[in-house]
């Protein structure tokens, strides 16, 4: 899988010397990219000229023996739900379980706009909250993602957990096995 977005944390991009241009070059920048990307897993290793990058050629040797599927991640509906009704394979979002319906309407309208069926577009969430206080009601909100379409969802400790390890383990022991 091949997994993008438009950038959020500058903490980490100025920490590791990287620029981090404003949000809007940096979604054109994303476009362009995944442009880039598309043409290389593709017959047509030519040029690309675009605003930011500028390619004498798109090789990609090997090629891949399919193309990987793309993994958009963002919930800004004017630019990223686009970009993920035109490229993406999987959408995967932070959104709350309220903004959700919405969020979906909006991709649905994207979707519309490019040609594509929502359907075929994966939808997967990040959901960060304390399972172990009540375990029912956790899978309860997972139940709700699910009837919405969600068949993946990420979770981890919150911040600031002392021991991320515990906390996996005891997820593993005490929560998965009731998803089922």
């Amino acid at each position: 899988m091949f997994g993008l977005g438009a950038a959020w944390y500058d903490r980490e991009h100025h920490a590791l010397g990287i620029p981090y241009p404003p949000l809007r070059d940096r979604f054109e920048m994303l476009e362009e990219t995944l442009q880039i990307c598309l043409q290389m897993w593709s017959d047509d290793d030519g040029p690309y000229q675009g605003k930011h990058y500028q390619l004498a050629e798109t090789i990609c040797r090997p090629q891949p023996l399919r193309r990987p599927p793309i993994l958009l991640g963002g919930s800004g509906e004017k630019k990223t739900l686009r970009m993920v009704a035109q490229y993406a394979d999987v959408w995967h979002t932070s959104a709350t379980l309220d903004e959700l319906p919405h969020k979906l309407d909006v991709l649905r309208g994207h979707c519309d706009s490019v040609g594509r069926d929502v359907g075929e577009i994966r939808l997967t969430a990040a959901y960060v909250d304390d399972p172990f206080g009540d375990v029912d009601e956790y899978l309860r909100v997972l139940d709700r993602y699910r009837a919405l379409g969600f068949d993946l969802i990420t979770t981890g400790p919150l911040p600031g957990n002392p021991d991320p390890q515990g906390w996996v383990k005891r997820l593993g022991d005490e929560v998965i096995p009731r998803l089922r």
